[in-house]
């Protein structure tokens, strides 16, 4: 059954501090309103007719959510930039290869034009695409309020499925990405049904350094095995410091299987996506070698 449209109410916001005052006076009151950027996964659930919010603030026009800009030590991208515009970015495609190969993974072309790097960490599922490579790059996200703007790592922002560390009163306006000085050794596989427009069974990226075989530093992110988008700190522990064998990618491949928690679902099964975790684990080890 579809939605029916007279159902909800949308509101379109002028600026930031409209957008902000709007869900800060719905948050006091009860009357709690739910933002909406480019909508590609609302309207998946409006056009089921399980959409559960009832009052939506469109912040597509928002400039302040917009734009890439550049640093020394980092580059900030908008929470309303499309993936279209980071497969675009020069110094995206230099320096975070993974997220460009996430951004062109999510959905279709028409998909990729609409919808954004907030909305789609916003939507907190931990099939999404372009998280595991947020957690490689040891994003942070800034939360923006009335009350002002704090920054969290990314790695402890999602708390449970579907769950965030995000106030109703709350925006997510930027993704904070610190650049790096030393070359890495990156990798990026999705494991779906077909090749394009497929929700992942699995998802796996990870960025190393090595250097004369010692694994100086290693960040593995996934999706798909947990509740949450999952940083793999236990396997990057064990790697960290340690000369590259065959002996220890063996152990690795023991310890990512501990780690994650996969589930059954109609896409897959928890033994297929511990067993593709594990060979995709030993894929991107067995290149560093």
């Amino acid at each position: 059954m579809r939605a029916h449209l007279a159902d909800f109410e949308l509101t379109v916001a002028t600026d930031l501090t409209a957008a902000l005052t709007l869900l800060a006076n719905g948050s006091a009151n009860g009357e709690s309103w739910h933002p909406m950027a480019g909508g590609t996964d609302l309207m998946v659930l409006f056009n089921a007719g399980r959409l559960p919010y009832r009052k939506l603030v469109s912040i597509s026009k928002l400039g302040e959510l917009g734009g890439i800009s550049v640093s020394p030590d980092s580059v900030s991208i908008g929470a309303g930039v499309t993936y279209s515009t980071i497969q675009r970015d020069p110094i995206l495609q230099a320096e975070f290869p993974l997220l460009c190969q996430a951004a062109s993974w999510t959905g279709s072309p028409a998909n990729q034009n609409r919808g954004t790097i907030g909305g789609n960490i916003v939507n907190a599922s931990p099939a999404a695409d372009t998280p595991p490579a947020l957690l490689v790059y040891d994003a942070e996200v800034e939360l923006t309020s009335l009350r002002g703007s704090r920054r969290i790592s990314y790695d402890q922002f999602h708390t449970g499925y579907k769950a965030m560390q995000m106030r109703p009163d709350e925006l997510l306006t930027k993704v904070h990405l610190p650049r790096r000085d030393h070359a890495l050794k990156q990798y990026a596989r999705k494991v779906g049904t077909r090749k394009a427009q497929a929700i992942s069974k699995v998802c796996f990226n990870a960025a190393a350094q090595i250097d004369s075989s010692i694994v100086r530093s290693i960040r593995i992110g996934l999706g798909s095995v947990a509740p949450v988008p999952l940083r793999c700190h236990k396997v990057e522990a064990v790697l960290t410091g340690q000369p590259l064998t065959v002996a220890l990618i063996a152990h690795a491949r023991e310890v990512i299987a501990q780690e994650i928690k996969p589930i059954d679902d109609i896409r897959s099964t928890s033994q297929y996506r511990s067993l593709v975790t594990q060979n995709l684990l030993g894929e991107f080890l067995g290149s560093l070698l």
